[in-house]
């Protein structure tokens, strides 16, 4: 599948949460649309994560042209691994669920199927399946169901950059197994997101401990949104271990999530500060910046609150950046940021926003630098203590450290006054 610019926007608008994206995402997500997903959600999925590389163990020899050079993987040889790997009559199911499969492929196989894994799971017998093909090679996990075995998602690996093969996969009618193939190299794993009061990511993880090939885990159901992690040490985005099944998650029914509305808006007297217009460059905050707010490993999406992005300048000439993060069904979190010319952004500020009430930000910035407020479409005024009311402009505005009130008037002319926390 072959993506452009306004395909990778689109995709990443509605299938992912992440609201920074790493250097070179974009780069990144052309050569993934080098490495063929039989099934489109797993794409979208895999999105949502961020666009990654996941190394195997040994050394994947990939061919750069049309003439088909064979693939070289442990994964095409090796013997099988886990509890049944003699059981002869499972490993049948296996091969013929495999090969109904890979028949309904666009990938011309080659050779015969590997199964590098065979084992016993609370959720029933599950194994995971290598194959060479014409043009690179096919892997998949072969997962339990009351018809019998039935294979997940194909991931076809075509070029040596986008090796991004699912190393784990959730079973059981109510996803509550987690079965991590052991390619080698140390992974940790994390069952719960949760978030301190200030919105910043509270995450535990712990060594995942392999035998015979795998390690098979007990988690909390995920139906609705994948709340566990996993990822290669150090844990850190670019490490982060694709989980297959997550797509059924986020795109049930295979139907896409409406994308949210995306706000960027510019305050007065921005660009004489920063030097552009930055909401026309659609600037993002560091990802190191907003790190303590972001979940280093985690796959999310969204509840279609907005993302808001507010560019402004501070009383003492500081840049501010105010970004929006909302994971899942948790709250969204609008964190402010600031930063002097030439020196990064630091973030200092958070606050919940309210996207059903007449004013959903309200956030007071450090040494009375001001208070951050937005309501798109709305008309805004302030006062402090009982003065008059001084025109702030619409959608959003820097007010004063000494205001104590926003008067907020919405499109239909319904005004609301709402006191300034202090």
């Amino acid at each position: 599948m072959t993506m452009n610019d306004s395909d990778v926007r689109g995709i990443l608008h509605r299938a992912t949460d992440d609201l920074v994206s790493p250097p070179g995402l974009l780069a990144e997500v052309r050569r993934g649309g080098r490495r063929r997903v039989v099934r489109r959600r797993a794409v979208l999925a895999a999105v949502c994560a961020a666009v990654v590389a996941v190394p195997v163990a040994g050394v994947v020899d990939l061919p750069g042209d049309a003439g088909g050079t064979p693939v070289a993987s442990p994964l095409l040889d090796e013997p099988t691994r886990g509890d049944l790997a003699a059981d002869e009559g499972y490993l049948r199911q296996v091969r013929q669920a495999w090969q109904r499969q890979i028949e309904q492929a666009d990938e011309r196989p080659r050779g015969e199927p590997n199964i590098v894994w065979a084992g016993d799971t609370p959720a029933g017998r599950a194994a995971f399946v290598a194959q060479g093909t014409v043009y690179g090679m096919t892997t998949g996990f072969v997962k339990p169901t009351a018809d019998g075995p039935r294979v997940g998602t194909l991931t076809q690996i075509t070029d040596a950059e986008t090796d991004g093969i699912e190393q784990a996969a959730l079973l059981g009618s109510q996803r509550d197994v987690l079965l991590v193939l052991d390619f080698g190299q140390p992974v940790e794993f994390s069952a719960q997101l949760r978030h301190a009061p200030d919105g910043k990511v509270e995450r535990t993880f712990e060594p995942v401990v392999f035998r015979d090939g795998a390690a098979v885990l007990s988690v909390p159901p995920q139906r609705t949104k994948l709340t566990v992690a996993l990822s290669r040490t150090p844990v850190e985005r670019g490490n982060v271990i694709h989980i297959d099944g997550t797509s059924e998650i986020y795109f049930p029914g295979n139907k896409d999530r409406p994308a949210p509305p995306l706000i960027r808006r510019t305050l007065p007297g921005t660009e004489q500060v920063w030097g552009i217009d930055p909401a026309a460059k659609e600037v993002n905050a560091p990802t190191e910046a907003l790190a303590q707010y972001l979940d280093p490993a985690g796959t999310h999406t969204h509840d279609g609150s907005p993302r808001l992005w507010v560019y402004g300048a501070t009383p003492d000439g500081r840049r501010l950046l105010v970004e929006t993060v909302q994971y899942d069904d948790g709250p969204s979190y609008a964190i402010a940021l600031l930063a002097r010319k030439y020196l990064p952004f630091e973030a200092v500020a958070s606050t919940t926003a309210d996207w059903s009430a007449p004013l959903p930000v309200r956030l007071r910035l450090p040494n009375d630098q001001g208070v951050v407020v937005a309501a798109e479409g709305s008309a805004l005024s302030y006062r402090v203590g009982d003065g008059q009311w001084q025109d702030a402009g619409r959608n959003a505005a820097l007010l004063p450290a000494t205001a104590t009130e926003v008067r907020v008037t919405d499109a239909n002319g319904t005004t609301t006054n709402v006191p300034v926390a202090s």
